[in-house]
């Protein structure tokens, strides 16, 4: 058969049978006056026949792949043609297909050693067709894997399982760590002078975790089946300088109706990435893991050093130790998050005068000012003085102690005034938001639980998509796979396969 009859058939099909309905739906719309979004979704139903009728079509006119009784391969390798078809599921946007490929190997029943079809069309490792993985994955980053499956398949009419989705999601991930090693550091020209290194921790309910009952009989220790491991969030980006007065930061904070902030510099090239613990023979904690990959950004981020470093994070020691040894500047300047400081004053303020005392938001007011222009150790004496004064005992006098001892242990790391003068940022907005939009608003949904597998997978898979990396991952990964597939694939470019296939 010529390859040109499956296309001269699609042709008369077209002109017999598709076009004619498309201007028959046109005709009855116009004369029913039907309403356009059901004109849309008739033409939309073609549409899909459409495609699904010209995709086999060009799959009849590729063939079988025969390329004749022996084939030889770059490498020297004589191939003999198996005797029988090899039939092959390929699911794309326009439903399911099955192909009937020629194979060629030692004999048959063993590893079929170069399929030419399978190399012509670049066929995909799995069942699902390139283009349908990217769509379906690009809704499962934002949704849960039964809602990808019910929207794809009221669009594409294509029914999918949840299993295949979750498959699909843990292969794709495969290719994220590699992705990301190849990304180069940003243009020097959209740097910001200052590079900021931050990193915090949000918990993950990892389905298993915790002691299975027997008999139905209770857990010891009141632990229960699913519980939640830490996963650590790191992001590094650069910024210009944002010099600001105490009096300025506490009026936003206070939210003043007369105070109107000046235009404040963005972050640029924001790059996050979230790593759940790491089991096996060599098991690292998550925040070795971030720490690691934030090692390794801010070395090609800020190579020379010319830029100021600042770590930015909360309270947690780990955290902390994690970044003294990730980021090699002598002179960088660790700074305590200035809005893991104001809760405590908050609550130091309800011990002293009640939750609901009209001291409280003038006192904290005070405070936040106080420890912004640097004063920590005077707010310290004052609470501690005000503690004896107010006469606090028992569980009060020792929550005041503690937020005493915690601002005592930090102040090293609240400085704040100085941060101040020279612009650095005071407050991790940035590693909050990415705790909150990385793993809260995609997998702390209510009644949502993970392997610890298919957790890391999404968090790999869901910092691509939030980098806006998207389009340019799936070109990578493609390219990554067909070359290892098919390294032989320039055996059937061109049109030489059709005229030997056919």
């Amino acid at each position: 058969m010529s390859i040109a009859e499956p296309l001269t058939a699609l042709k008369a099909e077209l002109l017999q049978s598709l076009v004619p309905q498309l201007l028959d739906v046109l005709t009855r719309a116009l004369h029913d006056a039907t309403a356009v979004h059901q004109l849309e979704s008739q033409l939309w139903d073609l549409t899909l026949q459409f495609g699904r009728r010209s995709l086999a079509a060009y799959f009849e006119a590729c063939g079988s792949g025969d390329l004749g009784e022996t084939l030889t391969l770059p490498d020297g390798r004589d191939l003999q043609r198996l005797g029988n078809l090899h039939s092959r599921r390929y699911v794309s946007i326009f439903g399911a297909f099955a192909l009937e490929r020629t194979a060629y190997g030692g004999r048959e029943g063993q590893a079929l050693e170069f399929v030419p079809l399978d190399n012509r069309l670049q066929l995909p490792q799995g069942l699902f067709s390139h283009l349908l993985q990217d769509w379906d994955q690009a809704l499962a980053v934002e949704q849960a894997f039964t809602q990808v499956n019910q929207t794809i398949e009221r669009m594409l009419k294509l029914k999918q399982s949840v299993d295949s989705l979750e498959g699909m999601n843990r292969q794709m991930a495969q290719d994220t760590a590699t992705f990301r090693d190849l990304q180069g550091p940003p243009p020097a020209a959209e740097e910001g002078s200052i590079v900021v290194v931050s990193a915090d921790c949000k918990g993950v309910v990892i389905r298993g975790q915790g002691t299975a009952t027997v008999c139905g009989g209770e857990r010891p220790g009141g632990q229960r089946a699913n519980q939640k491991r830490m996963a650590t969030v790191g992001a590094v980006y650069t910024v210009e300088p944002y010099v600001r007065t105490a009096e300025e930061v506490v009026a936003a904070l206070f939210r003043d109706p007369d105070y109107e902030a000046g235009p404040r510099p963005e972050p640029a090239h924001k790059r996050v990435w979230a790593s759940l613990p790491q089991g096996g023979a060599a098991p690292k904690s998550s925040i070795e893991m971030a720490f690691d990959w934030l090692w390794g950004e801010f070395a090609q981020r800020n190579p020379e050093l010319l830029r100021a470093t600042v770590c930015l994070c909360d309270g947690q020691d780990a955290l902390w130790l994690a970044c003294a040894g990730a980021v090699a500047d002598p002179k960088q300047v660790d700074i305590l998050d200035l809005l893991h400081v104001t809760p405590r004053l908050w609550q130091a303020a309800k011990l002293l005068y009640g939750d609901k005392g009209k001291e409280v938001v003038p006192f904290v007011r005070q405070r936040v000012t106080q420890v912004l222009e640097g004063k920590v150790e005077s707010v310290i004496r004052g609470l501690r003085r005000l503690g004896v004064a107010r006469g606090l005992k028992g569980s009060k006098k020792k929550a005041l102690a503690v937020i005493c001892g915690y601002l005592h242990k930090k102040r090293a790391r609240m400085r704040y005034d100085e941060y101040l003068r020279a612009g650095y940022p005071i407050a991790s907005g940035v590693i909050e938001g990415a705790c909150r939009h990385l793993i809260q608003d995609r997998m702390e949904r209510a009644g949502m639980h993970w392997t610890l597998e298919g957790a890391q997978a999404m968090l790999d898979v869901r910092s691509v998509w939030i980098a806006g990396q998207w389009e340019v991952f799936q070109e990578y990964r493609i390219a990554q796979e067909t070359a290892y597939l098919y390294p032989h694939r320039d055996l059937v470019a061109g049109e030489a396969f059709f005229a030997s296939a056919t």
